[in-house]
């Protein structure tokens, strides 16, 4: 038996434990089972982490069991859950990932939802791609945002080519790791649009690291301001690019505590 702790930010959800308590654990054989939508708590990936003085380090398997380096929504999930006994004040928490350290500063409290602005870095290996996918050809931009990520400017796609195109792109033989890739409209200079594939999971909710990665991406190819709002199907992000970072504005909140009873896989 193990606690978990289940936190979502805009519906992209997460299930965390302390480090110590799976140390000895296959991360990537927990994670797809508990993480199955049908069979376990369910979640979009899972998340082992030791907390420190003014923050945590953690490490973060996708539903498939695969690791990823960081997820925007999935720090700031883990942020909520430290910041539930600090109060109502200021607080500011870094957070170490495989993509380095995240500082989060914490803009407000309502309920069970936090409200943080992440600095989230810069994006590394900014460029135009063309790829032949799924008989298509498509001029993407592409980037490492801490993470692998792939944009694809212009109308949204309907539920059928954005299925084909997102799992054909998420394992093109381009990406040797995986990508993650978010289709984006935008739709004024300060309002994009957006539909997630996630690498391992999926389409999702909402992202972090895919809400920055489109931002960057529609300012500096597709006309957008360099501060503007981001809409996923979970909800509405803010998203700044600076000449220093990026930084990252939304909620997250904790949902519940629990036990897991399966024995752990060895």
């Amino acid at each position: 038996m193990i606690r978990f702790t289940k936190a979502h930010a805009y519906g992209n959800d997460f299930l965390y434990m302390l480090e110590a308590d799976v140390a000895s654990t296959p991360l990537d054989r927990l994670a797809r089972e508990m993480c199955d939508r049908h069979t376990g708590v369910g979640a979009d990936g899972l998340i082992a982490y030791t907390p420190r003085p003014l923050g945590a380090t953690m490490r973060l398997c996708n539903a498939d069991g695969s690791v990823a380096e960081v997820s925007g929504n999935g720090v700031r999930a883990l942020a909520a859950i430290l910041a539930r006994q600090a109060g109502e004040g200021p607080l500011v928490l870094s957070i170490e990932t495989a993509a380095g350290i995240k500082q989060l500063a914490r803009l407000g409290r309502r309920g069970t939802q936090h409200l943080f602005r992440a600095s989230m870095g810069v994006p590394v290996d900014l460029q135009r791609v063309r790829i032949d996918v799924s008989g298509e050809t498509l001029d993407a931009v592409a980037m490492n945002m801490g993470n692998p990520q792939l944009i694809v400017l212009g109308p949204l796609p309907d539920d059928e080519r954005f299925t084909r195109l997102g799992a054909a792109l998420e394992r093109h033989e381009r990406f040797p790791d995986g990508t993650n890739i978010e289709f984006v409209h935008v739709e004024t200079p300060t309002r994009l649009r957006i539909r997630i594939w996630e690498r391992g999971c999926g389409p999702t909710q909402s992202s972090g690291t895919g809400s920055c990665a489109s931002l960057v991406a529609a300012a500096a190819f597709g006309g957008a301001a360099r501060d503007a709002e981001v809409t996923a199907p979970g909800g509405m992000q803010r998203v700044e690019w600076t000449p220093e970072n990026v930084y990252l504005t939304g909620w997250a909140e904790v949902v519940c505590d629990g036990e897991w009873l399966r024995p752990l896989p060895a």
